[in-house]
């Protein structure tokens, strides 16, 4: 049985191991999940999951936008704190999430990418200027978030099913069926 991790915005499955063929005619090895989930990098995840849920109930697009961009890093996070490790010499200088990310998941560099060009465009958001995002650049940046968390959480090993509106859990019957295998977004800069 896996363990279920429910937030008001979301339900992560943390699969212990996935059964091996019942027919014993597949040559094929069964994939295995990555190691088990720490507890920070699953307490990130569904914090991320709630700032998305706030994101899209957001009324101003400043703020849509800001709360999406803010439930990315939180995701960014948990691929972080779940792969990287302490370097043995310091640099002294500070990088983004973004940077880090980049180079500890080459996976999500177009993630990495596409979100640290929209960095400026949240600070001037959390700022509290106005008419630096459009409601469209936020509702794209929700929907862009929507899916990067998806794919963080299955590449952590766990399965991201947003929860719907009556309570019900989307794709709850064939979970791994329902992630969207959806490109990382192209030189749109947000």
């Amino acid at each position: 049985m896996s363990p279920t991790i429910l937030t008001s915005s979301a339900v992560f499955l943390v699969p212990q191991d996935f059964p091996a063929s019942q027919t014993g005619e597949s040559t094929v090895e069964p994939v295995r999940p990555r190691p088990a989930l720490n507890a920070h990098s699953r307490d990130l995840l569904a914090g991320a999951a709630r700032e998305l849920v706030a994101a899209g109930a957001a009324d101003e697009s400043e703020t849509r936008y800001a709360r999406a961009h803010l439930a990315a890093l939180r995701a960014a996070a948990a691929v972080l704190a779940a792969r990287a490790r302490p370097r043995s010499k310091r640099s002294g200088r500070l990088r983004s999430a973004w940077v880090l990310l980049a180079e500890v998941a080459p996976e999500f560099v177009e993630w990495a990418t596409f979100f640290a060009a929209g960095a400026g465009k949240r600070a001037a958001a959390e700022a509290g200027l106005r008419g630096v995002v459009t409601e469209r650049e936020a509702d794209d940046l929700v929907r862009e978030v929507e899916t990067f968390l998806s794919l963080v959480a299955r590449g952590l090993g766990a399965v991201h099913q947003p929860v719907l509106d009556d309570g019900s859990v989307w794709g709850s019957v064939a979970p791994r069926q329902a992630i969207s295998d959806r490109p990382a977004p192209t030189s749109r800069a947000s």
